[in-house]
């Protein structure tokens, strides 16, 4: 392999895309640019209309996909000066499940004018949750049957996934679901674009449509059993033919070469999920490690060499993440997210006023503050569901809860509260793993949160008990992108025939390590005892306060 090559990765997130170009021979990172989507997060009304959407609604538009292409690839590629005869290939990644109806050219229905006005012709996001009855009635269904595929997914589908998503169109637009030729996860979606090849991943079908590498899709009388209609979707709407990681997709087209300013035929690997795409971007391509992306959520990226069932677990995909093993994933819903909206909401307007005297954002006067106390002292607990629990519990109706407030609560008590929950969180999910025989002898953390936020690493190294070591690389979403994108070209078209010789050569982490205390965890111990009597009481059925209170908000808004 010759000197200065390079590959891209682009990240399509929840807010924004990301183009991201390294250098092959060592990842380093030579240019980034950012687009955020110009209909970001389509919550409330569709683009053009004031008519509210309904509640839980989480929709895109596709165009903003292409527009993210269009502007990001040639800006980095000017701004680094880079040929791009010497770009080997492109790859990408995205948040999953994120799918869309489509007809038979590949056009997604929210295009055609009959249907623009119609929200179920546009992309369901992964946070898309109001097709949350199909998700219960399909685990009941799926629990009677005894399907035994459903322990690979923690024993419970959420909304999250693609066949909630498509029968809440069927049960709610079926004129959509009609229409459309098939139903295409975004990241198989921008591939096809790219190529003018349909290529569905392995990542994205094992984790998210309920494919197995072994076993295929269920039977086509399961999906007969929650609805006729559904019988034959996975031949009518989907596909069967799945394609590996690191596979090549095809090559650029001519057009699409002329949006990115790349050549024609630069490869494409089949697309990725953002979180996946990190984990050898962060050196990790053997068991025992656990990556966790830590951003606006948190996912639990672990690899094993058989194939265990942990419970609460959002799946476990053979070559889900790294050819030859087995991927476990799970995550929890709301970190970032969580701690930032405690900050615009709940933080009087004298703190804002001492950040700016400091010249410090409220995030970095929060953690300094909560940075000063010893662990306990805020006399605080909290249940990190903001946004619901994606595991163990696997339960989107499940809310926050803070516990211990008094008078004399400071929003730093609150703020380290916050924190502190999350890394309960992480530590059921790593228990539940090992209970399971699923080895975490050591985290890698990565994303956008560990340089941003030190009092939050070394809290988690104490509540886990483990060391933390943090990528070099704030992107590896990207970065891992780049490296499939390398793999794709292979080493005759100047790559890597593995993804394992992408880690080694592309993939790096920082010197720092955060190591636990020995004092902190001992009482860390203790707190996670009564979160652990929170999580379950109000979890497990004890107490179902949460959901009730959730129906009388439904009720509210709906009057």
């Amino acid at each position: 392999m010759t000197d200065h090559k390079y590959a891209i990765g682009v990240d399509f997130g929840t807010e924004s895309g990301r183009s991201l170009l390294v250098d092959i021979a060592d990842g380093t990172e030579i240019a980034t640019a950012v687009h955020p989507y110009a209909d970001g997060v389509i919550d409330e009304a569709l683009p053009g209309s004031d008519t509210p959407l309904p509640p839980d609604f989480a929709l895109q538009n596709p165009a903003d996909y292409i527009e993210v292409q269009r502007v990001t690839v040639p800006k980095a590629l000017q701004e680094s000066g880079v040929r791009a005869e010497d770009v080997v290939g492109i790859g990408t990644d995205f948040t999953a499940c994120t799918m869309l109806p489509v007809d038979k050219q590949g056009t997604p229905l929210c295009v055609d004018p009959r249907w623009r006005d119609n929200p179920y012709s546009w992309t369901k996001i992964w946070k898309h949750h109001a097709d949350q009855p199909e998700a219960n009635r399909l685990n009941e269904i799926a629990e009677g049957r005894g399907e035994t595929w459903l322990s690979r997914y923690g024993g419970k589908i959420s909304s999250e996934w693609l066949v909630p998503k498509i029968w809440g169109t069927l049960n709610r637009a079926a004129e959509v679901f009609e229409a459309a030729d098939r139903y295409l996860e975004a990241a198989d979606w921008i591939v096809l674009q790219m190529t003018g090849v349909e290529r569905r991943n392995s990542c994205t079908a094992g984790y998210k449509a309920i494919w197995n590498k072994r076993d295929g899709y269920p039977s086509d009388d399961f999906y007969a059993a929650l609805d006729a209609r559904l019988r034959h979707v996975v031949d009518e709407k989907l596909a069967r033919e799945i394609w590996p990681l690191g596979s090549r997709a095809g090559g650029l087209t001519e057009e699409m070469a002329q949006i990115c300013g790349l050549r024609p035929g630069s490869a494409v690997p089949v697309g990725n999920v953002d979180a996946h795409a990190s984990v050898p971007a962060a050196t990790v391509v053997e068991p025992g490690r656990m990556v966790i992306i830590m951003g606006t959520s948190n996912c639990h990226m672990v690899l094993g060499t058989e194939e265990r069932r942990v419970p609460g677990m959002c799946g476990v995909v053979e070559d889900g993440i790294i050819p030859g093993f087995f991927g476990y994933e799970a995550g929890q819903s709301c970190v970032g997210d969580h701690f930032a909206w405690f900050v615009e909401n709940c933080v009087p307007a004298s703190y804002a006023e001492e950040a700016g005297a400091a010249s410090l954002s409220l995030h970095q006067l929060l953690e300094r503050k909560a940075a000063r106390q010893k662990v306990g002292e805020t006399g605080l607990l909290a249940l990190d569901w903001w946004n619901g629990n994606r595991s163990v519990l696997v339960d989107v109706d499940l809310a926050g809860l803070l516990v211990g407030a008094t008078l004399s609560t400071k929003p730093e008590d609150i703020y380290r509260a916050l924190i502190e929950a999350t890394a309960f969180g992480t530590r059921v999910i790593i228990e539940a793993f090992e209970e399971s025989g699923v080895r975490v002898d050591e985290i890698v953390a990565c994303g956008g949160l560990p340089g941003r936020n030190k009092l939050l690493m070394q809290i988690y190294a104490d509540v886990t008990g483990r060391e933390i070591r943090v990528a070099v690389s704030e992107q590896t979403g990207a970065l891992g992108s780049a490296m499939f994108a390398a793999v794709a070209a292979g080493r005759e078209g100047g790559g890597y025939d593995t993804i394992f010789e992408a880690a080694e050569r592309m993939a790096g982490l920082q010197d720092d390590v955060y190591r636990p205390s020995p004092a902190n965890k001992a009482v860390y111990d203790e707190l996670f005892a009564e979160y652990l009597r929170l999580h379950d009481y109000f979890g497990r059925g004890d107490n179902n306060v949460m959901k009730a209170l959730r129906r009388f908000r439904e009720a509210a808004l709906a009057s």
